[in-house]
């Protein structure tokens, strides 16, 4: 039982590594990008990585607790939350892109830019935040 759990942070602490790389690729991708039309394109591909990283560290931590005896701890909420707060950060950035950006209007990716990289933002720092928070 001990194997599994050590093995099960592993994996969750390798999946949140990935996560702050593809949180980070987004941001690279969005600032290198000049037509929202190519961006949107490439992000079709994306999202669903992110969306699946999301949904792996939510199953992880879920088997971890499991593991646990389902203790609710600070630490497990301030997860939980935190993975609640990422799926919709990343569903409204696509809605966003997707339906409230008008492409023909001057401008428009520029106010798309500046919504996306508040919603990237907050991801990076919230994963930082909790890795620091866990390592320490």
């Amino acid at each position: 039982m001990e194997a599994m759990y050590k093995m099960g942070i592993e994996i969750h602490y390798a999946g949140v590594i990935i996560l702050m790389g593809v949180v980070g690729f987004n941001i690279v991708m969005l600032l290198l990008s000049k037509h929202i039309v190519r961006y949107a394109k490439r992000m079709r591909i994306v999202m669903p990585i992110s969306g699946s990283l999301i949904a792996m560290l939510i199953l992880t931590g879920a088997v971890m607790m499991a593991a646990k005896h389902l203790h609710f701890t600070l630490a497990n909420i301030v997860m939980i939350v935190a993975g609640i707060v990422m799926i919709i950060l990343e569903a409204k950035r696509y809605k966003t892109l997707k339906r409230r950006t008008d492409i023909s209007k001057e401008g428009a990716f520029d106010e798309y830019k500046k919504k996306a990289f508040r919603f990237l933002g907050i991801e990076m720092a919230m994963l930082i935040f909790i890795t620091a928070w866990m390592l320490a």
